[in-house]
């Protein structure tokens, strides 16, 4: 590997252990906007994984986050609560509990075979329609999930749940979301359904099978949406409705913001969009910056977030890093050298 395709995968890499290094040092009240940006990093690089390659919109890879949650939020209860907490709960799940690296790992399998469920209809669509249809997943998996308590908490928030994500833990699990996405995009695979986003007939035209290059697309993201998932609900005490609409549209203009078309977009877009709607939130509370308090008005992160946007995506349509990865300057050869290449000995 080059060290200019090593710079690909590095840069954004180094951005999650920067903001790591930097939630450290800051007051634990602040640490938890840290925490939850790093988190949403690795929700936004399992959107890009689909979204990004395929080109296609899809409002569902949020309801795998879901699916994830609850699959390791409801393996790591202990038994004495599960009982009291969810009386509805099946047998075979109040039964069955799990370390945190195990719920992890099925939170993530989970995703994904939900992924492959959905996606086996639904990746024959395009446009318009396979973005409706992917919302229609959300829909359906948002009302299971709320009323269906042989499964979960329903309405009610998890509790009970061990809170194993520190700030480490939620860094590894972003570089691991990072190095899978760069991987994946470098494979044949991941420059297969790159081709079908450009030109689907031509890719059509050369072998490609559109449906079979989404449609594992679409499992590796439900994977790695599912895995972050798990990281959420170990993090903090979620309730269904936390994993719903806000969540889909925030980490979708995260990827949009920082450019759907790159990896380094997703986690630019991730940790720009959530550190200033943290900072305004964190503000409605007062923030000391250099000795002089800031207090703001409830509401203003909403409304500084919509600015940004706007003005972003009006100067740059393409997102902050405008759709690509980062790149080292090519070396220019000297002008005497080029000379002597073009001269036969």
């Amino acid at each position: 590997m080059t060290l200019r395709r090593l710079a690909e995968i590095l840069v954004p890499a180094a951005l999650v252990v920067a903001t790591a290094l930097l939630g450290l040092v800051v007051s634990s009240y602040l640490q938890a906007y840290f925490l939850d940006t790093l988190i949403k990093v690795s929700i936004v690089v399992a959107l890009y994984v689909f979204i990004g390659n395929s080109g296609v919109l899809s409002f569902g890879t949020i309801s795998f986050v879901a699916l994830g949650a609850w699959t390791a939020g409801v393996l790591t209860v202990p038994e004495e609560q599960k009982r009291i907490t969810m009386p509805g709960l099946a047998h075979v799940l109040v039964t069955t509990n799990v370390g945190n690296y195990t719920s992890l790992a099925l939170a993530a399998a989970v995703g994904a075979a939900a992924a492959v469920a959905a996606g086996l209809p639904l990746m024959r669509l395009s446009g318009l329609a396979a973005g409706i249809a992917t919302f229609a997943v959300l829909e359906i998996t948002n009302n299971v999930l709320t009323y269906e308590q042989r499964i979960g908490p329903g309405l009610n928030a998890f509790s009970g749940v061990p809170q194993t994500t520190g700030i480490w833990q939620a860094a590894i699990g972003g570089l691991i979301c990072v190095a899978f996405a760069y991987a994946y995009q470098r494979t044949r695979f991941g420059r297969m359904t790159r081709a079908t986003r450009e030109d689907p007939a031509a890719a059509r035209a050369s072998g490609i099978s559109i449906y079979r290059q989404r449609l594992l697309a679409f499992a590796l993201s439900g994977a790695l949406a599912g895995f972050a998932g798990g990281l959420y609900v170990h993090l903090q005490p979620l309730q269904v409705n936390g994993l719903y609409l806000d969540l889909t549209f925030i980490t979708l203009a995260m990827l949009v913001v920082g450019g759907s078309g790159s990896l380094l977009g997703a986690v630019v877009g991730a940790l720009a969009v959530n550190g200033i709607y943290s900072f305004f939130s964190a503000a409605t509370n007062g923030v000391d910056i250099f000795g002089w308090n800031l207090t703001v008005p409830s509401g203003t992160a909403e409304i500084v977030l919509g600015v940004l946007m706007t003005v972003v995506l009006i100067l740059r349509p393409n997102g902050i890093t405008g759709g690509r990865e980062f790149s080292l300057p090519r070396r220019r050869r000297p002008v005497a050298d080029l000379e002597k290449a073009r001269v036969p000995t």
